[in-house]
């Protein structure tokens, strides 16, 4: 079986570490492991790539500098006119399988009409996204594309049930919930003796992730249990604003490393938390809360979203308000003073997690949606 795996977006390096160059990294091995070919196109493909794609064939695009953003945005929809084309001398595929981007449609048309099973991967609202953070620009014919797209699909995968709605709304008919998952055999790590307890967060520096709840929680804490210690793993554009502060309470932030070292990362830690503010839209899928719970970790994470479904109170974690420091700050206090119930906690959210949000299962799973054989039946 071949696959075309399509990632538009400029501004997801695939072989990179960002989150989403992690989802698509996952989901090509995914695909791998089950004995598909998969073909990647792609203009970001720089960079060393990571175990297991270092064979996968790659057809790269090139675009113009992001200083001139119109200019860069009329060469994405150039690009995309010509996926029809370049699929047909690449091809032939058995599934056509993209990643969402603006101004992207003509692989789902071209599919569509040629009469090949496809999925497009949505990961965010990207209309409301660019809006929101960038400059929109040519705003009628991205909604032109994303309707096209939605609307050609014949399997259209969200992240969360409020990215199925934005799909929806758009014009997709079969929609299918598939959220973010995980490699376990990446987390087989025992976890690293004689050290404080410690409080993780896996993720990104950036403003949707509210590290300002999170840092003044173990200012709170610090008073009566000192001895707890903060871990960042991930760098950002946030990084300088709060690393005096994290510094003042003995915390350590990584760095950005690459995705297959944030397990060993993750064995240095007791917890793992998700902080996110009630006063943004909340549409993600969070990679962090399933990286916790393959790393044997209870979590913590803000009743925001559908993460109250993700992480059950009193089981596999804690669901905290939102905005709420000293409310946070009780909830790591709780788990530090009985390690065993943090322990049991972090056992259940594993065995969830492999039993539900594995990436090779989700590729199963669009492989029984798209009508297409499994390894076992001839793959």
């Amino acid at each position: 079986m071949r696959i075309a795996y399509i990632c538009l977006d400029p501004g997801i390096p695939v072989f990179g570490a960002k989150g989403a160059s992690v989802h698509v990294q996952s989901m090509v091995r995914a695909f791998q492991s089950m004995g598909a070919e998969v073909t990647l196109f792609s203009p970001r493909c720089e960079g060393t790539r990571p175990k297991g794609l270092e064979t996968t064939p790659v057809v790269p695009f090139s675009l113009p500098s992001k200083s001139n953003a119109e200019a860069r945005m009329q060469a994405l929809r150039a690009l995309d006119l010509a996926l029809p084309d370049i699929l047909r001398d690449a091809g032939p595929f058995d599934l056509v399988y993209e990643r969402h981007a603006l101004l992207s449609h003509s692989a789902m048309t071209w599919a569509r009409e040629a009469g090949v099973p496809s999925v497009l991967e949505v990961n965010a609202p990207l209309m409301e996204e660019q809006q929101r953070h960038r400059e929109m620009i040519l705003p009628q014919d991205c909604l032109t594309a994303t309707q096209a797209a939605m609307q050609s699909a014949a399997l259209v995968a969200g992240v969360s049930p409020q990215v199925v709605r934005y799909a929806q709304d758009h014009g997709a008919q079969n929609v299918l919930h598939l959220p973010n998952a995980i490699d376990p055999a990446m987390y087989d790590r025992p976890r690293q003796g004689n050290r404080p307890f410690t409080v993780g967060f896996v993720g990104s520096l950036k403003p949707w992730h509210d590290l300002d709840v999170l840092v003044s929680a173990m200012e709170i804490l610090h008073a009566s249990r000192p001895d707890i210690r903060l871990l960042i793993v991930g760098d950002g554009p946030e990084r300088a604003r709060f690393s005096e502060r994290i510094a003042a309470l003995g915390g350590e932030i990584s760095g950005l490393i690459p995705h297959d070292a944030v397990p060993d990362w993750l064995a240095r830690t007791d917890v793992g938390i998700a902080p996110y503010s009630a006063a943004q839209e909340f549409y993600f899928s969070p990679l962090k809360l399933y990286e916790y719970m393959g790393a044997r970790l209870p979590v913590i994470a803000s009743d925001v979203g559908d993460l109250a479904r993700i992480v059950t109170h009193g089981d596999t974690g804690l669901i905290c308000p939102p905005d709420d420091p000293a409310a946070l700050a009780r909830a790591i206090a709780t788990l530090a003073q009985d390690p065993e119930r943090a322990r049991r906690m972090g056992e259940a959210g594993h065995r969830h997690v492999i039993a539900h949000h594995t990436w090779q299962a989700n590729a199963r799973t669009v492989l029984e949606r798209s009508h297409l054989p499994m390894l076992s039946e001839g793959l």
